[in-house]
């Protein structure tokens, strides 16, 4: 887990995808498919397992997450219609998890989406600057009704981790 403290000492907590989780998908995928690995020759996908970007020549797999899906197993509520699959890159083998200082993949704008206990989006934010991430955070935290929020790439779309007060 990646913990970043802003100014005020709130904490917040980016979680990579879970190694029991992560097992899983690296037999079937949240889609009902095997995982399908391979050499990563340019390197650069963001992994979900490690919160960094691939190295060329990595055995990596794009599998199929569902990350409210399994969150909301976790806490037994049922997200319903907001309960939603997508790609993502984890390493095709074990790996030691995150090691990083500041926010995982910087550099590019992402999308903060809130979520409620009961797992109903309760609003986001797009964040252009990748220094207003803790901003985004407090903001999202200040309010007692959200109970964890996923952090997006904007370019795809894809899930990239989910944040907790820590």
């Amino acid at each position: 887990m990646t913990t970043h403290t802003t100014t005020d000492a709130t904490t917040y907590t980016a979680r990579p995808i879970d190694p029991a989780v992560l097992k899983d998908l690296r037999t079937t995928d949240d889609a009902d498919r095997p995982m399908v690995p391979f050499a990563d020759e340019e390197g650069g996908a963001p992994l979900r397992c490690c919160l960094r970007r691939s190295e060329p020549g990595e055995r990596i797999a794009l599998v199929s997450y569902a990350p409210l899906r399994r969150w909301a197993a976790g806490t037994g509520v049922d997200p319903g219609a907001y309960d939603e699959q997508g790609p993502v890159f984890i390493h095709a083998d074990d790996c030691p998890g995150p090691d990083l200082r500041g926010h995982p993949f910087p550099g590019a704008h992402r999308t903060v989406r809130r979520y409620s206990p009961e797992g109903r989006i309760l609003g986001g934010r797009l964040v252009g600057n990748p220094e207003a991430l803790d901003g985004a955070f407090d903001e999202a935290f200040a309010d007692p009704e959200v109970a964890l929020v996923h952090v997006r790439a904007v370019e795809y779309g894809c899930f990239l981790y989910e944040v907790r007060r820590a």
